[in-house]
């Protein structure tokens, strides 16, 4: 079983910053790709972020030059670095990942979430 918790989270005012972080721990030999969503009441949960193991990294539209992704294989960790806060950006975010076990694939994971708001 894999297990994805989340912190970093918090209430921030408009233009400021936050540090995101999300540690994968259980039964884990790789994770292929990481990532961070988010999800706002009455919203579809969208992606934030992703990165592979090879650093390939995709940002959605809104949040492209302002938050910065990365990941620490050996924490089994990825981070999200969000600068220049906007209201929109409030929301919870959840941590996500697609791990490999000994047999292979073991599965996409998802995270409890963490808490963001941004005032404006």
């Amino acid at each position: 079983q894999v297990q994805l918790a989340e912190s970093g989270g918090g209430l921030v005012q408009a233009g400021g910053s936050l540090r995101l972080s999300c540690a994968a721990s259980g039964s884990i030999v790789s994770i292929n790709r990481m990532g961070w969503y988010r999800q706002t009441p009455g919203k579809q949960r969208e992606l934030v972020a992703h990165i592979t193991s090879s650093i390939d990294t995709n940002y959605a539209d809104s949040v492209k030059g302002r938050f910065t992704i990365s990941r620490d294989d050996t924490k089994n960790a990825v981070y999200l670095q969000m600068n220049s806060l906007k209201p929109e950006d409030t929301a919870v975010y959840y941590c996500n990942a697609n791990v490999y076990n000994t047999h292979g694939y073991s599965g996409n994971y998802w995270g409890q979430g963490t808490q963001v708001t941004v005032s404006s």
